[in-house]
């Protein structure tokens, strides 16, 4: 009898802790069922800034090429407004079942600096998937206003000849370009006065008018001009030279070794996204931009592919938060 009771009794343990082990199995079993059937329907992807500009320029390339991997379409959903955070917000608020991205672009990433309370974290609402491209920028200046500037030593000299009254323009107040000659001017000790522009398009304008003599500008604005000779680019922000622009030396190269400047993109999905949903999304950006009809298109965008692991974003987008964090602070730079 005790025998007979004893092995029912360990019979029921076994059937109590398989039933356990299936329990605790359950979630791991879903999740790679899910991932193995992910995805069964088209992926939004928000660009949190206007039609045609860099970033949604970019994410339509990128979206494209994923897509044929996933075997679903990517298809780009604009909402911009507020340096991104619209869009963003938006995304963090969404279901975190991959069917909605975001194209983190450097704007967005800085603004948290620039405006107050925020609906979202950067670093606790989102699960970054992977750099996407980089998007060089040039200091460029008027030939015919500076004929004399051919590099950046000329330059520097000059405004230090004649401490602030030279003066620079950008693409807007706390803009990219606005914060790199920032800290070019503070490595560099010299004085120029800051003049913003709303945008890059009037910004080159009056460059190439001749009413503002110099400025860091995006690569897709300026390399046109560049290229008839109506602007003189005397130095790249990226820590090395690039490709639409290869006889230009970078900032480093000039005298300032360790400047780096460059506005990059990234793909980002809302934090509770299952882990195997956003290595298979990393893994399909990764496949797209080591496409070189990518790689033609981005750079033709005046963009660079540059993919990036997830783990590696998470790293850039901390270190560039704190790094451009100081310069808004030090200059008392405020969104206006």
């Amino acid at each position: 009898m005790k025998t007979t009771h004893h092995h029912r009794a360990t019979a029921a343990r076994r059937h109590i802790l398989s039933g356990l082990v299936a329990a605790l199995a359950l979630p791991l079993l879903a999740g790679q069922a899910l991932a193995q059937s992910y995805p069964t329907q088209p992926i939004k992807l928000i660009v949190p800034f206007p039609p045609g500009g860099p970033t949604d320029t970019a994410a339509r390339i990128i979206g494209q090429k994923m897509g044929e991997g996933l075997q679903q379409p990517v298809i780009v959903e604009n909402r911009p407004g507020a340096s991104g955070m619209l869009g963003t917000e938006a995304t963090a608020k969404s279901p975190a079942d991959g069917y909605t991205l975001v194209m983190l672009a450097s704007p967005t990433l800085l603004a948290g600096h620039l405006y107050g309370q925020k609906k979202y974290d950067l670093f606790k609402d989102f699960a970054p998937i992977g750099s996407a491209y980089d998007l060089p920028i040039v200091m460029v200046v008027n030939p015919q206003v500076m004929p004399d500037v051919t590099g950046l030593q000329q330059l520097v000299a000059k405004a230090k000849a004649q401490p602030g009254k030279l003066n620079y323009t950008s693409a807007g107040n706390a803009s990219f370009g606005h914060l790199s000659t920032e800290l070019l001017k503070s490595q560099g000790q010299f004085d120029i006065q800051h003049i913003s522009y709303r945008g890059s398009a009037p910004a080159i304008t009056d460059l190439l008018g001749g009413q503002v003599p110099m400025m860091f500008s995006d690569m897709i604005a300026a390399l046109p001009h560049i290229k008839a000779g109506k602007l003189r680019a005397i130095a790249v922000g990226s820590s090395s030279r690039v490709v639409f622009t290869p006889e230009v030396k970078t900032v480093a190269e000039q005298g300032f070794p360790g400047f780096e400047a460059v506005a990059w993109g990234g793909l980002l999905a809302p934090s509770a996204t299952p882990a195997d949903i956003v290595a298979r999304l990393s893994q399909e950006l990764k496949k797209a931009l080591a496409d070189k009809t990518v790689q033609e298109k981005l750079q033709q965008a005046g963009t660079t592919a540059a993919y990036a692991t997830p783990a590696d974003m998470g790293s850039r987008m901390q270190k560039d938060f704190d790094k451009w964090g100081k310069v808004i602070r030090d200059n008392d730079i405020r969104n206006n």
